[in-house]
């Protein structure tokens, strides 16, 4: 059943977000600076591609140690870029939810508001 969601969340969108998330780390990959959120943004290009069947958690939970400098970076990540794609998945998720066949699609909007928050330092654990 993960898969068959999987594959309608890819045909209808999952393919977008995937594509944005790798356009957005393909660009800040390109400066030295922006390095931190380039991988950050490839690691949870897969996750918006497909959501379904896995979850993001802090890096912490699955034993690897934090990164110095990560909260200050997720910081900077929520004022440039955070904010703006946590409000546009939080809209998604809503109004895919008002319809009964959009609530799962809705919630894997809802997932990756959570990760476009703070997206430093989390990594996707399949359950």
């Amino acid at each position: 059943m993960i898969v068959l969601v999987n594959l309608l969340w890819f045909i209808c969108g999952g393919f977008l977000a995937w594509l944005g998330w790798m356009l957005a780390g393909a660009a800040l990959a390109i400066t030295v600076v922006g390095l931190p959120w380039a991988f950050a943004a490839f690691r949870i290009a897969p996750f918006a591609a497909w959501p379904f069947g896995r979850t993001l958690v802090d890096a912490r939970v699955v034993g690897e140690g934090r990164i110095v400098g990560t909260g200050l970076a997720n910081v900077l990540w929520i004022i440039f870029a955070g904010f703006w794609l946590t409000l546009a998945h939080i809209v998604a998720g809503v109004s895919l939810c008002l319809t009964i066949i959009g609530i799962p699609f809705g919630l894997a909007h809802f997932k990756l508001a959570e990760v476009s928050w703070a997206p430093l330092g989390k990594r996707i654990v399949h359950r």
